[in-house]
C-alpha cells in the first residue's frame, strides 16, 4: 500500500516494520535531528565570517580545553548532555575521551535509571565503588562499561553467553526490548533466560542480577551504536560552542525550537560567556541571526526572525528593499516594504528595531509616533524627501517597560537580565546569586532567586519536581520534595520569579537547593518563558 506524502514526489509505504524484518526486507531508521542543521550552518557561517574550513569528519578527538568545559557541566547548547540530569552526572562521569561520551548518553536513559545502574556506574567511574561482575563469563562483554550493561548490544550477548541463546533467539530478545516495550514477551523471555542459566549452574543471586539487567531494558533498550552517533554530534556540538561561540549561538538561534533551552537562556549563556549580542535592527539585521565585525569584535546580531508576528516573506523583502538602498524614514520603510502590516511596524517599533532608521536617532515611543503617521498617510510619498517632525511628545520608555516591550515582542533581551536590576536590593536580604551558591558547602542554609526557566518531573524521579532558576551570573537547580509539590503547588507552577529558601546539597561539586520555602517574586512583569514538564 502506497500513498503520496505532504512533500511533493515523495511516497508513503505503509508496511509494518516488523512485518518488513520477517520478510528479510532491509530497513534503516532515519533519524532527522535539528542539531545537524545547527552543525552545518555554524560551518558555513564560520567559513564565511572567519575564513575557516571545518570538517566534521576530522574534528581533533582530544581537545583539553573542550573536556574540560563538558567536565564542569557548562553545556547549555550542546546536544545530548545540556540537560539537569546530564549537568548533574557529568562531573561525576569526568569523561577525558570521545567512549567517556558514548556512556554518558546512554547513562540518563530510563533504562539505566530505573535498572539502577546509573548510579553504580558513576560510583565506580568515580572509585567509590569496587567493579564487580554477576558472572566472571561476563567480564570480556561488561569490562569496558565498569561491570555495569548500559547497551542493548551488551544484554544480547549476556544472553547468549550465560543462557546459551542463539542468534535467532537473541534477536527475539531484542525485538522484544523494542517491540512497545511488551511486559508478556519478556515474561516468556524471563523464563528461557533462566532456564538457560540454570544449565549452566550460575547461581539464583547472579540470575537475578542479569535478568534484572535485562527486563529493566524492556522499558528503554539504547544501543551503543546510537549512543556513539549521538556521542559524535554532542563533541561536535561542544567543540563549535568552545571555539566558535557566537558563530554557533547564532546558528543555535536560527533553528529553534530545539534542545532543552528557550532562546531567552541561550542568548544570557553566550553573553554570560562574553558574546556581545546586539538587538534586532532594521538598518542592519537579516531574516536570520548573523555576526558583524564591530571596531575589531565580532558580535552577534540578532534577526528579525525573532520579531513576533513577522513572517518570513515580509522580513526577507525587508532586507532586499534594504541592499537596495537604505531606508530614509519610517514611512519610506512601510511603503518600499508592503508585506509590512500595522502590527508588524508597531513590534518593531516597541522593540527598538527602528531607532537608528534614518540615522535620524530616535527611542521608541518616537518610533511608535511615527508608525502611527506612517499608517495614516494617503497617497506617494516623494523620493528622498524625509520629514522633519520626528519627535514625538510621548516619554521615553523607562527600564522595566523596555525590559516588558523586549520580552514581549521577542521572547527575550539582548540588555542586562531582568534580576541584576534587583541585585543591591536581594543583597541587603542576603540572597545569594546562582554564582554564589555554587560556593556554598553541604547542608548550609541559603535563599536564592530567578526567572524559572524549567520545571521538570520526571517519571523516574520518583515524584520529585526539579526547578532551574537564571539570574544574571548563571542558573541555580532546585529540588522539590512531592510533599512540598502539593502543599505549594501554585507557587511552584504559575510565578515567573520566585525566590526560594532551603538546604544546600552540594556533592561531587554537583549544587541543588532544596526547596523549603518558595514565594512570588515581583521582579519585573516581563512575560519570561519556561521549559515546563518536557
Amino acid at each position: 500500500p502506497l500513498e503520496p506524502a505532504t512533500m511533493p514526489g515523495r511516497v508513503v509505504v505503509q508496511w509494518d516494520k516488523d512485518d518488513c524484518a520477517d520478510l528479510g526486507i532491509v530497513k534503516v531508521d532515519l533519524l532527522g535531528l535539528g542539531m545537524m542543521a545547527v552543525l552545518k550552518d555554524s560551518i558555513h557561517l564560520i567559513h564565511d565570517h572567519y575564513g575557516l574550513d571545518i570538517d566534521l569528519a576530522h574534528l581533533p578527538a582530544d581537545c583539553e580545553d573542550v573536556f574540560d568545559v563538558i567536565r564542569r557541566a557548562d553545556t547549555i547548547g550542546m546536544f545530548q548532555i545540556e540537560s539537569r540530569a546530564q549537568m548533574a552526572s557529568l562531573p561525576r562521569n569526568n569523561p577525558t575521551r570521545f567512549y567517556d561520551l558514548v556512556t554518558q548518553v546512554a547513562l540518563i536513559r530510563p533504562g539505566p535509571i530505573t535498572g539502577q545502574m546509573t548510579s553504580p556506574y558513576l560510583k565506580r567511574r568515580q572509585g567509590k565503588e569496587p567493579v564487580t561482575y554477576p558472572h566472571p563469563s561476563l567480564k570480556p562483554i561488561l569490562e569496558r562499561t565498569l561491570g555495569v550493561p548500559l547497551f542493548q548490544e551488551q544484554l544480547l550477548r549476556m544472553a547468549m553467553e550465560c543462557a546459551g541463546f542463539t542468534g535467532g533467539e537473541a534477536e527475539e530478545l531484542r525485538r522484544a526490548l523494542g517491540h512497545k516495550r511488551s511486559r508478556q514477551r519478556m515474561v516468556e523471555i524471563e523464563a528461557k533466560l533462566r532456564a538457560g542459566m540454570t544449565q549452566r549452574g550460575i547461581s539464583l543471586k547472579a540470575q537475578d542480577e542479569i535478568v534484572n539487567f535485562i527486563v529493566a531494558f524492556a522499558l528503554y533498550g539504547f544501543p551503543e551504536s546510537h549512543s556513539a552517533s549521538f556521542a559524535k554530534l554532542a563533541w561536535a556540538s561542544a567543540f563549535l560552542i568552545v571555539r566558535h561561540r557566537a558563530a554557533f549561538t547564532a546558528c543555535l538561534l536560527n533553528n529553534q525550537p530545539m534542545g532543552f533551552y528557550s532562546p531567552a537562556t541561550i542568548v544570557k549563556d553566550a553573553q554570560l560567556h562574553g558574546v556581545r549580542v546586539r538587538p534586532i535592527d532594521v538598518v542592519c539585521s537579516n531574516w536570520n541571526c548573523s555576526l558583524e565585525d564591530v571596531g575589531g569584535e565580532t558580535v552577534l546580531r540578532m534577526g528579525l526572525r525573532y520579531a513576533r508576528g513577522l513572517q518570513q516573506i515580509a522580513g526577507e523583502s525587508l532586507v532586499l528593499a534594504r541592499e537596495q538602498h537604505a531606508f530614509i524614514s519610517i514611512e519610506d520603510l512601510a511603503r518600499r516594504v508592503p508585506e509590512l502590516s500595522r502590527a508588524n511596524l508597531r513590534i518593531l517599533g516597541e522593540i527598538g528595531a527602528l531607532n537608528r532608521i534614518g540615522g535620524i536617532g530616535l527611542h521608541r515611543r518616537d518610533a511608535l509616533w511615527q508608525v502611527e503617521k506612517a499608517s495614516q498617510k494617503v497617497g506617494p510619498l516623494l523620493e528622498g524627501i524625509v520629514e522633519r517632525d520626528w519627535l514625538s511628545p510621548l516619554a521615553k520608555m523607562d527600564t522595566e517597560e523596555r525590559i516588558v516591550a523586549d520580552y514581549r515582542g521577542t521572547g527575550l533581551t539582548t540588555g542586562p537580565h531582568p534580576m541584576s536590576y534587583r541585585r543591591a536590593e536581594l543583597r541587603q536580604e542576603n540572597i545569594k546569586s546562582a554564582a554564589e551558591l555554587k560556593k556554598l558547602p553541604n547542608g548550609v542554609k541559603a535563599t536564592v532567586a530567578g526567572a524559572v526557566i524549567t520545571r521538570q518531573r520526571p517519571g523516574t524521579a520518583k515524584g520529585l519536581v526539579f526547578l532551574t532558576l537564571e539570574d544574571e551570573t548563571g542558573n541555580s537547580n532546585v529540588i522539590i520534595m512531592p510533599d512540598f509539590y502539593e502543599k505549594n503547588r501554585r507557587a511552584i507552577l504559575e510565578p515567573r520569579f520566585v525566590r526560594v529558601a532551603g538546604t544546600v546539597q552540594n556533592q561531587d561539586g554537583i549544587v541543588h537547593l532544596r526547596a523549603e520555602y518558595i514565594a512570588p517574586l515581583l521582579v519585573s512583569k516581563a512575560q519570561v518563558l519556561s521549559h515546563d514538564f518536557h
